[in-house]
């Protein structure tokens, strides 16, 4: 069994892995505002207090706060950090307000916004990429070649020579994506189209819900059929496919959380489940210990959750900015202020308690109550 790491080189860990997302997030709206010519005045790593900052040549602010959970770009005309805009934008002397960003038209407003989560996807294809460089990429048909006794795809009735068309509906190219889907719908009905001697068949079969170890002991459960591959082999994948791979996996890598983010919201899921910045440290640690390999693909999984939960439709984020300008582009004119003003502090409470409930799950999942409670 592999040790994960102490208090302080989990917490360094930590800093590594989300510190360097933070900035390339909002980097992404800096050098697509400068594009537009809207002048930034603070960019942020962190919030609070200050501790390290200088001004560059343009008039922008470039500082780390004390609290390295999150950044901000503050642009001219925005009264605060989450691009609410001053009543007093409009009154600046032209050559001033025509830099501000509520000045700019909703399409530059939008891309400026949208640049943040596209740059985390950006940054998790360009790690993806680096990765399967190094190990290269397991390929395999989607013909099953084992079947383990007394597994759920014996009881439901597959065969070996099997080949997997789709699962419900969604076609199936390799047999690493058949994993994928059923690892997180354990004991869900699902139907497998199958081809088997010439002829399409479908097949109802509900993956069972296994626990497994990982390298430090904690157990995890997956959904799994108990079928495999006999052709499954790890390839080196050219350079002029290395693009094509990596988009690959990070278009996977976001259905997974939006799969899984669905589940939870049905009530498929426990939202026990959900985890907030202690857990997402204590993987940070874990991930580390495996190797630099392990490392950057953890780093990669955190950019593309960041930059999808970035563009869920939630006042605050960067999705309640777009789902703003999409109205407006729609009737011709912003959304009136009353209720942007109204959506926005719904928007933070929601965010407090989605906060709070987390950091429970996350020390309820390190024992810290059963120990008060014991």
């Amino acid at each position: 069994m592999i040790h994960a790491p102490g208090f302080f080189a989990t917490a360094l860990y930590f800093l590594l892995a989300i510190g360097p997302l933070i900035f390339v997030h909002e980097l992404g709206h800096y050098l697509v505002a400068r594009w537009c010519g809207v002048k930034s005045e603070v960019f942020s790593i962190g919030f609070g207090r200050e501790v390290i900052g200088w001004t560059d040549k343009r008039g922008t602010r470039w500082k780390l706060c004390w609290l390295p959970l999150g950044g901000y770009v503050r642009f001219a005309g925005d009264m605060n950090a989450v691009s609410q805009p001053d009543a007093e934008w409009k009154a600046l002397p032209e050559a001033e307000r025509r830099v501000t960003f509520p000045a700019q038209p909703v399409w530059k407003r939008f891309l400026i916004v949208f640049a943040g989560p596209a740059t985390n996807f950006i940054a998790a294809m360009l790690i993806f990429m680096v990765i399967t460089a190094n190990v290269g990429e397991l390929r395999a048909p989607p013909v099953i070649g084992t079947i383990v006794a007394g597994s759920a795809a014996e009881k439901a009735g597959f065969r070996v020579g099997d080949r997997v068309v789709a699962i419900d509906g969604h076609d199936i190219a390799r047999f690493e994506e058949i994993g994928s889907y059923v690892e997180i719908r354990a004991k869900q009905m699902m139907t497998f189209t199958l081809e088997r001697a010439g002829q399409e068949i479908e097949i109802l079969a509900a993956p069972a819900n296994e626990t497994m170890k990982d390298p430090f002991g904690n157990s995890l459960k997956h959904g799994r059929m108990g079928m495999g591959s006999t052709t499954a082999k790890i390839v080196p994948v050219p350079l002029l496919e290395l693009p094509q791979s990596a988009f690959r996996q990070t278009v996977a890598s976001i259905v997974r959380i939006r799969d899984v983010l669905g589940q939870i919201v049905t009530g498929k899921r426990s939202v026990k489940e959900m985890g907030g910045p202690l857990k997402t440290a204590q993987y940070s640690g874990l991930s580390a210990a495996l190797g630099w390999l392990s490392f950057a693909w953890f780093v990669a999984m955190v950019s593309v959750n960041l930059g999808f939960i970035n563009l869920l439709p939630i006042p605050m984020l960067d999705g309640g900015h777009l789902f703003f300008y999409t109205i407006e582009a729609v009737i011709r004119r912003p959304v009136p202020m009353q209720a942007q003003e109204w959506a926005y502090r719904s928007g933070f409470a929601l965010l407090m308690a989605l906060m709070l409930f987390v950091t429970f799950n996350d020390l309820s999942s390190f024992g810290l109550f059963g120990r008060i409670a014991g």
